[in-house]
């Protein structure tokens, strides 16, 4: 995927300013227009645009939480190493599947600029910008759109792709965009808030959520116990929440044995809530503990090139579609 200098932009990002016939003022609802290196509405609320090339927009007193700066560069490292790579695939190969105006699109306007017609992508707590920018690579008409409470987050994300934009936003405050103007609204691994998922999504648009099954990472999970686990209600939960809103199209399941070298593993704790329960100082301990080979050798400690350890990756995907 492309990846692009920080720099301090003289004038809003072309992926942005192609939104803004979307975004709107948290804190009226107005529209925003693009003045000195800021958004402003007509009531005069003004939001900065960052360095990184990200705009905040929330209001109020802002997000309670997000990735710091270790989680950030560690989601990251892990996620452009590939190790995820079959769940992008599967991603979009159910967008494909379920939103047929991103594949019948007539492809981006000369220069870049994206068309105003142009199918909408939001990827709501998108992190580092991972699989927004994967999904734009696979429909090349597409513009994009994410958010994340992480300004850590935001300055990956910001560069991930040159079609998409992000903005620090809160996934349970309303979203600064105009109702019925998304395509596709993408949840992996993330809150949700299926109101406004419902009232951004147009009547054909459609709600792909991700998220870990009971099996996820549990290799892992059995090495270092102080691990988040899975919640075995989390289905429940999410169909509850979900259902006054949305209706399941399709679910499908992303199931393989992912090899890991102490390096993803450090990462992939330290990506996840486990980083605030799980000690580095600890985790080295159990990593020289690991599983042994054949040769007696352990797995992850020690050697030039030490035995991958193997996780399986369980995940579940779903599309909704809005009642």
């Amino acid at each position: 995927m492309p990846r692009y200098p920080v720099e301090v932009p003289a004038t809003a990002p072309a992926a942005l300013t192609g939104l803004l016939d979307i975004l709107r003022c948290p804190s009226c609802g107005a529209s925003l227009q693009e003045s000195e290196r800021a958004l402003r509405c007509a009531n005069r609320h003004t939001f900065d645009l960052a360095r990184a090339g990200y705009v905040s927009l929330l209001a109020g007193s802002g997000a309670i939480s997000g990735d710091d700066d270790e989680m950030a560069r560690a989601r990251e490292r892990f996620l452009t190493t590939g190790a995820y790579s079959p769940l992008l695939e599967a991603i979009g190969d159910l967008a494909a599947g379920t939103v047929p105006q991103l594949a019948a699109q007539s492809p981006v306007a000369a220069g870049g600029a994206p068309r105003t017609s142009a199918p909408t992508i939001l990827d709501a707590g998108c992190g580092p910008g991972y699989y927004l920018a994967g999904l734009l690579d696979r429909f090349p008409a597409a513009r994009g759109l994410g958010f994340d409470t992480s300004a850590r987050s935001l300055r990956f994300a910001a560069r991930a792709h040159a079609r998409a934009a992000v903005y620090s936003g809160d996934v349970f405050a309303p979203f600064p965009l105009v109702d019925s103007s998304v395509d596709l609204l993408l949840d992996v691994f993330a809150p949700r808030q299926p109101e406004e998922f419902a009232r951004v999504l147009r009547p054909s648009g459609r709600l792909v959520v991700v998220r870990p099954a009971g099996e996820h990472l549990a290799e892992l999970r059995d090495l270092i116990p102080a691990m988040v686990s899975v919640d075995p209600h989390k289905e429940e939960r999410l169909h509850t929440a979900l259902d006054p809103f949305f209706d399941v199209l399709e679910q499908r399941v992303v199931r393989y044995q992912l090899p890991l070298d102490p390096q993803r593993i450090r990462d992939l704790v330290a990506m996840t809530p486990s980083a605030r329960h799980v000690e580095v100082a600890d985790l080295d301990h159990l990593l020289a503990r690991a599983p042994q080979d054949d040769s007696g050798s352990s797995q992850l400690a020690g050697g030039s090139a030490p035995v991958p350890f193997h996780v399986t990756v369980s995940v579940l995907i779903s599309a909704h579609r809005p009642r």
